[in-house]
């Protein structure tokens, strides 16, 4: 029997020993190693998680892919998504107002996704 495919059809990709979601996810994390070395990031971090309770009972955590300083030294966080999902979104939207963390929407290489109207996505 073999294994049920993904949801969205992603295939999961080991990196330096590292299991990536997604070709995407993984990718991006190239994209970044290089970006550490070049010296214009620092202080990468993968799957950063955002635990949220309400009343000291927890209720949900929020991962993000990456989170990494940029030149600036302003965190980063991002989360790569070839297809966005409403789950996703409410929980991007808690962290911002609960946290102030934006949570930035990418793709594999990088780019701000657009909504369907053309706005960039927070």
């Amino acid at each position: 029997m073999s294994a049920k495919p993904s949801k969205y059809r992603s295939v999961k990709v080991s990196v330096d020993g590292i299991t990536f979601h997604s070709k995407a996810e993984a990718r991006r994390y190239g994209d970044l190693k290089t970006l550490q070395r070049a010296g214009e990031i620092s202080r990468l971090e993968l799957q950063p998680k955002y635990p949220f309770a309400i009343g000291g009972r927890k209720m949900f955590d929020c991962v993000a892919d990456f989170t990494y300083l940029d030149a600036n030294g302003v965190q980063v966080v991002e989360d790569v998504k070839g297809l966005d999902n409403p789950v996703s979104a409410l929980k991007r939207k808690i962290t911002m107002a609960d946290r102030g963390i934006e949570i930035r929407l990418v793709d594999g290489a990088g780019n701000r996704k657009r909504t369907p109207t053309g706005r960039i996505k927070k």
